[in-house]
């Protein structure tokens, strides 16, 4: 195999393929990329046999075809530091060159024939949606889920599969994340009711996305998920286990609520001044809303206390919470910070929802304030 690559280009999808492969692993072929080069594309594949892609290379020059693997440890740091804008590849049944104008790097060669198989997209059953949707469907719930958990479900984001759209959920037990993304069903689509992606899964699919309206493929099985935009395929193994019934938690119907618009930026900064006496065990942040005024505090005993107002279009009646100000800040940071979002608050005992009009909910759990 010999290839001419642009170095920048060729750096971005190593790099995306790159983070698949495990830095350790018992099998050492895991370890690396394969490359596949022929006269009609170039084409990068990895996997740690959870998860598989494969990623298009652009701006590829094929003078020989052929197959190898690429030791990412080895050939990442070389490319991110090497000047020259474009480098050969060539290799042999015992080494692989990458060489340049100012940069020469000569690496052992592996037999491609150990590298196990990825999959291809082949189905003719699956929804499609834009990227940019699918990002945003990722972006506001894989933050919400917990990988710490025994109860494996909840490391993962649940995928709720409609004839309009898709519905995905995340929650780590004290926080729920809810987006709804328009898609089109095509072909006969059979998907199991509990279609629970990893969070790792999830945040490479994001990655691997562009955001743009570029169509996206998605087809849930049994027990994987294969994803399809333009020459990018990923493949992930599904989370075993029951998801929660998220919609027994998530408040609905609560006439006596109060809604509340708050703006995103000026609500971020002020708890970003309140926290400045929390220490590593603080949690708890108090809102307390009344008279056209947002007033946020929290108290330390070993650093002291804080005391934040922020002016905000509310005249009802007094209203406290005390809520996780961890939780409220992941939330606002997914959010544009010149929205504005609305929270739903009934009292101190009963979460918190939050909600913006492009079909976003977030439910938070209150804390006790001697818990804070």
């Amino acid at each position: 195999m010999k290839i001419e690559i642009q170095r920048e280009s060729f750096l971005h999808v190593f790099s995306v393929a790159g983070s698949v492969a495990p830095t350790r692993s018992p099998k050492p072929v895991l370890e690396t990329v394969k490359i596949e080069a022929t006269q009609s594309g170039t084409t990068l594949l990895a996997t740690n046999m959870d998860i598989g892609m494969r990623l298009e290379v652009p701006d590829v020059k094929v003078e020989q075809p052929g197959v190898a693997l690429l030791p990412v440890s080895r050939l990442s740091p070389f490319l991110r530091e090497s000047r020259d804008p474009s480098l050969s590849i060539e290799v042999s049944p015992d080494k692989i060159v990458v060489k340049g104008n100012q940069s020469q790097v000569t690496l052992q060669a592996r037999n491609p024939d150990e590298f196990p198989p990825v999959a291809t997209f082949e189905e003719e059953s699956y929804v499609q949606i834009k990227s940019s949707v699918l990002r945003q469907l990722i972006h506001r719930t894989v933050f919400a889920t917990d990988n710490e958990s025994s109860r494996f479900a909840l490391g993962g984001v649940l995928l709720e599969f409609e004839e309009q759209g898709i519905t995905a959920v995340a929650t780590d037990g004290r926080r729920l994340a809810k987006m709804q993304g328009a898609a089109e069903q095509v072909g006969d689509i059979h998907v199991e009711s509990m279609t629970i992606v990893p969070t790792a899964s999830m945040q490479l699919i994001e990655k691997s996305l562009p955001d743009d309206d570029s169509e996206v493929l998605l087809a849930a099985r049994a027990n994987d998920i294969l994803v399809k935009n333009g020459g990018t395929v990923v493949y992930s193994r599904l989370v075993e286990g029951r998801f929660p019934k998220w919609r027994d938690v998530f408040p609905n119907d609560r006439p006596d609520a109060a809604q509340i618009d708050l703006p995103v930026g000026d609500l971020h900064s002020a708890i970003r001044q309140a926290v400045v006496v929390a220490d590593a065990d603080s949690r708890g942040i108090d809102f307390e809303f009344a008279n056209g005024t947002l007033v946020l505090g929290l108290s330390c005993a070993n650093i002291g206390e804080s005391r934040v107002e922020l002016p905000i279009g509310y005249d009802g009646t007094s209203l406290q919470i005390t809520l996780d100000y961890r939780f409220i800040i992941d939330f606002l940071r997914v959010l544009d910070s010149e929205s504005t979002f609305s929270m739903e608050i009934e009292n101190a005992d009963r979460a918190a929802l939050c909600t913006t009009p492009d079909g976003y909910g977030y439910v938070i759990m209150p804390l006790a304030r001697d818990r804070r």
